[in-house]
């Protein structure tokens, strides 16, 4: 007979679960496991809110596994360290992100590739390494084997580092992979949330020319003057995105909507790339003939590995690049994942667990 989620483990954990498709969230008793050899626990500070959250507790996607604890951009302490833990001890600030397992052993694990490892598993609604299901950030622990966590940098700040672990990850690995390094080189970021306004940060730092390309005109000014892009382009308006074609040398696209590429990949050079980031529930429509005419490359990426998340927060630390966010309370999550669902947050929600969550 299978164990509840309370006895599974011999730990008593508390968070804040959905446990069906109407995405509501309150308070879950639940268990986590021992501390062993190779694990560290954590005692977690702050959990951001990702769209990944929002599109796993109402199953958008079909693959929900109820009950779900969302949240896999965490930072908090290190309270326990197993006996071969060599690069953390308890009191140092840590971070954990999108995975938390996988072979270890396999092609991609060899590369420091685990989040493409065939066995990977993720920090919340799927199945962990010992066979039990997992549970994310939205709750006051969580226990992690060494390779899957990560030193969070003296100098970044707790909350508004936490969506870096998502965010930030998923941005600076397709940046770095297909060569958008290169200063003085132009850079569009469509679609200005949660994902985007971090590619503007990041692609600044890299010495891109950057701009924002966006349905809304009403964000120009902030993408301006607040986040540091170069140009604003509003996909609407069709005579400017006419006098922008053939201007861009790479499109980070992070709209998570049903959208036409036809018009971004007008706005790139010959040899252009655009990757996608965003995860539509339906298919996008790939128009072959500018692909063909122009050499262009469409690509896609998956955050990224345990080795290059470090280096992304290294990177983040020295050039003082943090989310802007908005923190709630844990009560507040179900008014903050409605706002979300309207894209009403500047630009990531940010729960103060240490200081909201208490159990009933």
């Amino acid at each position: 007979m299978a164990k509840s989620p309370e006895t599974e483990h011999p730990n008593k954990a508390f968070g804040w679960a959905a446990r069906d498709k109407s995405g509501a969230l309150s308070p879950f008793h639940f268990s986590r496991r021992d501390n062993g050899d190779n694990d560290v626990t954590v005692k977690i500070l702050y959990c951001g809110v990702c769209h990944t959250d929002l599109h796993t507790i109402k199953n958008d996607w079909g693959f929900s596994y109820y009950p779900v604890v969302p949240g896999h951009e965490i930072v908090g302490i290190a309270t326990k360290v197993g006996k071969n833990v060599t690069k953390f001890r308890e009191g140092d600030r840590v971070g954990v992100g999108v995975i938390t397992g996988s072979c270890q052993s396999c092609e991609s694990c060899n590369q420091d590739l685990e989040n493409y490892c065939p066995q990977m598993s993720f920090t919340y609604n799927s199945i962990g390494t010992d066979g039990t299901k997992t549970y994310g950030g939205y709750s006051e622990s969580i226990v992690v084997d060494q390779r899957f966590v990560l030193q969070f940098p003296e100098g970044l700040p707790s909350d508004s580092g936490a969506p870096l672990l998502c965010a930030g990850i998923t941005v600076y690995s397709p940046m770095k992979y297909y060569g958008m390094t290169e200063p003085g080189k132009h850079l569009g970021v469509a679609g200005l949330g949660g994902l985007g306004h971090v590619a503007v940060k990041i692609g600044k730092a890299f010495g891109l020319k950057v701009t924002v390309i966006s349905s809304s005109p009403s964000k120009e000014d902030e993408a301006i003057n607040r986040l540091g892009a170069d140009s604003f382009l509003v996909s609407s308006d069709p005579q400017k995105m006419k006098a922008a074609i053939g201007t861009m040398d790479y499109i980070i696209d992070t709209v998570s909507a049903v959208h036409a590429l036809f018009p971004l990949l007008g706005l790139l050079k010959v040899n252009g790339k655009l990757v996608t980031l965003g995860l539509p529930e339906k298919p996008l429509e790939l128009p072959i003939f500018p692909l063909v005419l122009g050499r262009k490359m469409v690509g896609g990426s998956d955050i990224g590995g345990m080795k290059e998340t470090q280096e992304m927060l290294d990177f983040c630390a020295k050039h003082n690049i943090t989310a802007d966010i908005e923190l709630i309370k844990m009560d507040e999550i179900n008014t903050a994942m409605e706002r979300l669902a309207k894209s009403d947050v500047r630009y990531r929600f940010v729960i103060d667990v240490a200081n909201s969550l208490s159990p009933p």
